[in-house]
């Protein structure tokens, strides 16, 4: 099939950053892209070939956008796997496939498949919903501390807290959840896995994460992940088997923890070094740096792997540093990124706006890449880009 400059269809459920940078790739290719997102203010609006408002989790609303366009992608994994299936059925290519989603959506059901498979993963319990979590803890069938994890529709650290007491659990939503056995770990790692419809498979570099200590956000994403060689080799090794069992299509962006008893040559039960924690089917915020410091961006080989081309080359050209920019705590309104004139003029960094109107505390409104031959020299920028810029409101700068 003739996708560039053709009557061809690409629809893209979801329209927030992650299908913006996606959208840049199309145009890049002249490829027509549709896309359907609940907000008619989405990042995507202005890049699309046609923009539609719809509830992701209506069955109508996304069966009738899949009948609009010849192949389905998404950006986000919250949509109508029923609508999917029917789409599915009826001839039209989707990737991720529903199964893939039906997967990876619960928590629970991507924790017992790793544990069925035996991916190392963290010992976890489910539960219907918190109630049953507090009767647990009451029989002494459920030890503190622990992550509770909200089973769907978590994202960007919601959905997430360590639980060390009883009164950690206040203001909890009642619903179905797990709590995962707290693991000492020194780093957070990840490796982006894409897989073509033929079968080609290609990885990113692993890297690491810093996280922000209490919106549970990614601060720096680095790459590549400064540990041992046989660690990273672990990694993708672990990283392959999980892309291989999900069989998907697309990227696959496996998240892991690098625990404290770390012996690459201890046997597998005794030291499970690698231990993933949690995958997304799409692209994801751990491959941003590579827009800029790899041959291929985590984006196009997404594009790539769907349309069944060639792979492109997953190599970093240089070391990239990925910095998130979040709303600033205190601040609620009308965007405003103060001091972006200082870091657009240190050499090798890159911003990218995401193009959302309205900030809020810890709101991802942005990201900025720093790329240099030397990773020290990156990390050193990207402290004083981090230190540097801030997302604020324009009411909260006015002069009173």
């Amino acid at each position: 099939m003739n996708y560039f400059s053709s009557d061809f269809k690409l629809g893209i459920l979801g329209g927030g950053q992650l299908g913006k940078m996606l959208l840049a790739e199309t145009r890049k290719f002249d490829i027509q892209t549709f896309v359907l997102d609940p907000s008619n203010e989405a990042p995507c609006k202005f890049g699309a070939s046609e923009f539609f408002t719809g509830n992701l989790m209506d069955f109508d609303a996304v069966y009738n956008f899949g009948k609009k366009v010849n192949l389905l992608t998404i950006e986000i994994e919250n949509v109508n796997l029923d609508a999917l299936k029917k789409l599915e059925q009826e001839g039209l290519p989707i990737y991720p496939s529903p199964k893939t989603l039906e997967l990876i959506q619960n928590k629970g059901n991507q924790k017992d498949f790793y544990v069925a498979h035996n991916i190392p993963t963290a010992p976890h319990q489910r539960f219907i919903d918190l109630d049953a979590l507090k009767d647990a803890i009451a029989l002494d069938a459920l030890e503190m501390p622990f992550v509770w994890k909200s089973a769907q529709f978590g994202y960007d650290g919601n959905g997430v807290k360590i639980v060390r007491s009883t009164i950690d659990l206040d203001n909890l939503p009642n619903i179905e959840c797990i709590a995962e056995q707290m693991i000492p770990f020194k780093n957070e790692l990840a490796v982006i896995v894409a897989r073509s419809v033929s079968g080609e498979v290609k990885t990113y570099p692993v890297v690491e994460m810093e996280f922000h200590p209490e919106a549970n956000q990614v601060e720096y994403v680095i790459c590549p992940a400064r540990i041992d060689e046989k660690v990273a080799q672990k990694a993708t090794e672990i990283a392959l088997k999980v892309s291989n069992i999900f069989n998907h299509v697309g990227l696959l962006a496996v998240e892991m923890f690098q625990t404290n008893n770390d012996d690459p040559s201890a046997p597998h039960e005794l030291a499970k070094q690698i231990l993933v924690n949690e995958v997304a089917p799409r692209p994801h915020n751990s491959g941003h740096y590579s827009i800029e410091a790899s041959y291929t961006s985590q984006f196009e080989n997404h594009l790539r792997a769907i349309l069944n081309l060639p792979l492109g080359n997953t190599n970093s050209k240089v070391a990239g540093i990925m910095v998130n920019l979040v709303g600033e705590e205190g601040f609620s309104g009308q965007v405003v990124y103060e001091n972006i004139e200082k870091i657009i003029a240190i050499d090798g960094v890159t911003p990218h706006i995401y193009g959302k109107r309205e900030t809020r505390p810890f709101r991802k409104m942005g990201h900025v890449t720093i790329v240099n031959e030397d990773m020290k020299i990156a990390r050193k920028i990207a402290e004083e880009v981090k230190n540097c810029i801030r997302v604020i409101s324009q009411l909260d700068n006015m002069p009173i």
